[in-house]
């Protein structure tokens, strides 16, 4: 049976069904798998005949041991992928010999969330179901998360949502996405802060135990871990697109909260032959700086272009350091006091060596990001968000070598920024048809300020 173990080594082990209820471990870690899981080479290249949601299925349920059943796994997987309007679910697009654009904005709201949050909405719903228990489903966002959560839990009945973005600090898309949701389940709240500051909250609400147990409080963020195994999917099916298990192929991942990236690296772990795994940051650089010089410490989180990447404290490095420092949770909760108290930490040299054999890292400033966009507009015809510019620009800066394939990971839909790519590119790029309403749909949401208090009141006035 497959168990999850706290990467701070104190929370109970859990089956995959309640590590996905519970989130947050209670000891303030992070669930991970406790034992590795590997494909063969042959079940690799078995992959290249499989649609996505086979492909899905196959990976999925590594991780799940006995706790869903395979009929019941394989019908919400396909679910899942139903509400995409792409074919192929996550096209590749080449733009140059050995570059290619992997789209990951076919989804329901334009962002590569909707791969993780269309599962993970309708698994909690199956769970819940079965357990006859209702859940109060909370989040923070930068931008994308928010809305790819909401759309993947609006209306269902086991569960209220609540996600927290910081107020004036996501593109006006990004929240008329979430605040024009009119379901009664779905509580959308502005904090008066920073993305860093609304996950503080949930995390402090987590930590409440009382209010937790109260609630079956539930987290949608890539705390969770099936955020993180429904993005490592992505990687296998479009590795096998070029070419694997035979040929290794590279990845360049936009990143803020470590998150997509992680992804990349469970499915190395798992056999997929990645030649090099790109970290690309904008100016808000902690990943960057870390892998540079050995210390993750914290500054103060730019707005910048790509703002679903205005993070400074990224949530998913942690279980990154458990696997880093040998899975011993004494040591992580060490650092973590460490990093809360100092807000900085040095690596050892052992734990620094690993980092850089397994990572590059390249920051992107705001007017090379807006450069790349129109480079590319230019010489391709297509059309980038500035997530996704950050991610190429920081492929074609640090790439090691240019005959292995390069997939940069194309995280949104260019309409979800159109001031940034205008700016960019004097093109204005349009909503699609299922969107064109959207500025005139009504906003619902709840300004608060930085304080759990007021967002555990508010919580509490609406379940």
């Amino acid at each position: 049976m497959t168990r999850y173990i706290s990467t701070r080594g104190t929370a109970p082990t859990l089956s995959f069904e309640e590590a996905v209820l519970a989130g947050l471990a209670t000891d303030g870690g992070l669930y991970v798998p406790e034992h590795a899981q590997e494909f063969s080479m042959a079940e690799i290249d078995a992959m290249q005949s499989m649609s996505y949601p086979e492909l899905a299925y196959t990976v999925i349920s590594r991780f799940t041991g006995t706790s869903i059943k395979p009929e019941v796994l394989e019908r919400i997987v396909a679910e899942s992928y139903k509400t995409f309007r792409h074919a192929a679910i996550a096209p590749l697009k080449q733009i140059d010999t050995h570059t290619f654009v992997l789209e990951l904005f076919h989804g329901p709201t334009l962002a590569f969330k909707d791969f993780a949050l269309q599962f993970l909405g309708r698994l909690l719903d199956h769970i819940l179901d079965k357990r006859e228990q209702k859940s109060v489903v909370i989040g923070a966002t930068s931008g994308d998360t928010g809305s790819a959560a909401i759309a993947g839990c609006q209306g269902r009945k086991n569960m209220d949502i609540f996600i927290l973005h910081p107020k004036g600090r996501v593109s006006e898309v990004q929240r008329r996405q979430m605040t024009s949701v009119a379901d009664k389940n779905v509580h959308n709240i502005a904090i008066e802060g920073t993305f860093d500051d609304c996950q503080d909250i949930v995390k402090a609400l987590f930590a409440e135990k009382d209010f937790r147990e109260k609630n079956h409080l539930t987290a949608v963020n890539s705390i969770n871990w099936a955020r993180i195994l429904a993005q490592v999917v992505y990687y296998f099916y479009s590795a096998v697109a070029l070419g694997a298990p035979a040929k290794n192929v590279s990845f360049s991942v936009p990143t803020g909260n470590f998150g997509d990236i992680y992804a990349g690296h469970i499915a190395r772990r798992m056999g997929l032959g990645i030649e090099q795994l790109v970290i690309a940051t904008n100016k808000n650089d902690i990943l960057t700086r870390c892998l540079q010089t050995g210390v993750y410490e914290l500054e103060g989180v730019s707005p910048s272009l790509s703002p679903s990447m205005d993070i400074q404290v990224s949530s998913n490095f942690e279980r990154l350091l458990f696997d880093l420092y040998d899975c011993n949770g004494e040591a992580i909760t060490e650092m973590m006091a460490e990093f809360k108290k100092n807000k900085k930490i040095t690596l050892s040299p052992l734990a620094w060596n690993r980092l850089k054999a397994e990572f590059t890292a390249c920051a992107i400033s705001d007017e090379d990001t807006k450069k790349t966009i129109a480079t590319t507009f230019n010489t391709t015809g297509e059309l980038l968000d500035p997530h996704t510019a950050v991610g190429l620009a920081a492929a074609q800066r640090v790439r090691k070598n240019t005959s292995i394939p390069m997939i940069v990971l194309a995280t949104a839909h260019p309409s979800k920024f159109p001031d940034a790519v205008k700016e960019a590119s004097t093109i204005t790029p349009e909503l699609p048809p299922h969107m064109k309403d959207l500025f005139s749909r009504p906003e619902a949401y709840e300004t608060l300020p930085n304080d759990v208090s007021a967002v555990k009141k508010f919580i509490e006035s609406k379940i």
